[in-house]
């Protein structure tokens, strides 16, 4: 079986059939049968399932096993069981089912606490972010990390932040020197015509969708226009910031997208053969190449002694250890891998 290709697609697979066979238990005459015969075991094994079971069956999918995982994941399986079981079935347990909520809760308000902390110490850290040598889109998250604490939701903000500040506060900034990544591509040509499409959609479909729902015509209007901030965006994140070196490390950065920073001494050699590549390529490979009309192919593969973490939009990373570049002056950067090594 394709699906079964992967073997963490088992875990995928048993959770599938946990949740499924939960909800047949309530919602089909043959499971409420059985209920019927043993309504609060039946119940207590189906708060096990989404309590224990599922979350389990999840993190092993997603191959990360943490306390605080566990314990959302768990407050989440109380709160789906609010909901998904009877409440004439739940009656016993009902008690249980709000300390889900009451977890959940205390997590939001910390949450909301760190949002707060972002907005209190933004002004220090955008005085801190102008003083900064480094480019913006490096510069701003390390400085939020520096004050606030690491958290996805402050991620997020974070990101959108740096979105609304390449999309309208930057217009005035020259690009600072080094290797331009997206030149020698179609990738300001190909985001200037998604752009276009998305205004010229927006004006048509808007006006027609009105009459049919106001409501939903309104909320793709937002939406459009988000996605034409981000693409502005984008194109200037990637315009201000082409690759250089600074105290031994390397900065790349694909617009809003990815970034990375490469310690010129982890860089064990530079792949350029064509095959080599290829091969390279299906083994776990971050690429930092312009994306245009075509699929394009790498000038060279960085190959490292250890792996470092690569950040992508909303605050996502991964680790790489192989990572695939096409940039504007490929002998320049080669050049600048070696030298400066």
């Amino acid at each position: 079986m394709l699906v079964l290709k992967e073997k963490r697609n088992i875990w995928l697979l048993l959770l599938g059939l946990v949740l499924s066979s939960n909800l047949m238990l309530y919602y089909t005459t043959f499971g409420q049968s059985i209920v019927i015969e043993g309504s609060q075991a039946v119940v207590l094994g189906s708060l096990l399932d989404l309590v224990i079971v599922a979350p389990l069956l999840w993190m092993a999918y997603k191959k990360q096993f943490t306390w605080k995982q566990a314990i959302l994941l768990g407050a989440g399986g109380l709160i789906a069981a609010r909901f998904l079981i009877p409440i004439q079935h739940l009656e016993p347990f009902v008690a249980f089912t709000w300390v889900g909520f009451a977890i959940e809760g205390t997590i939001i308000a910390l949450e909301l606490f760190l949002v707060i902390s972002l907005v209190l110490y933004l002004p220090k850290i955008t005085s801190e972010v102008k003083k900064s040598p480094t480019p913006t889109v490096f510069a701003f998250p390390q400085s939020v990390d520096r004050y606030v604490n690491k958290n996805p939701i402050v991620h997020i903000i974070c990101t959108e932040m740096l979105m609304l500040y390449y999309a309208f506060g930057s217009w005035n900034k020259q690009p600072r020197q080094g290797i331009t990544m997206y030149k020698n591509s179609n990738y300001l040509a190909t985001q200037m015509m998604i752009i276009h499409a998305i205004v010229l959609e927006s004006v048509g479909f808007h006006w027609f969708l009105h009459k049919e729902s106001a409501v939903l015509s309104i909320v793709l209007l937002v939406l459009n226009a988000y996605t034409v901030f981000f693409f502005l965006g984008d194109i200037q994140a990637m315009r201000l910031n082409p690759t250089y070196v600074e105290d031994g490390t390397l900065y790349l950065s694909m617009g809003l997208m990815k970034r990375v920073k490469i310690p010129l001494t982890s860089v064990v050699r530079v792949v350029e053969n064509a095959e080599e590549m290829k091969i390279l390529r299906k083994k776990g490979t971050v690429e930092f190449m312009a994306s245009d009309m075509n699929t394009p192919e790498p000038d060279f593969i960085i190959l490292l002694s250890q792996p470092v973490k690569v950040k992508y939009y909303l605050g996502f990373s991964k680790k790489y250890q192989q990572i695939a570049v096409r940039c504007d002056d490929p002998k320049g950067m080669r050049e600048l891998l070696e030298v400066t090594k």
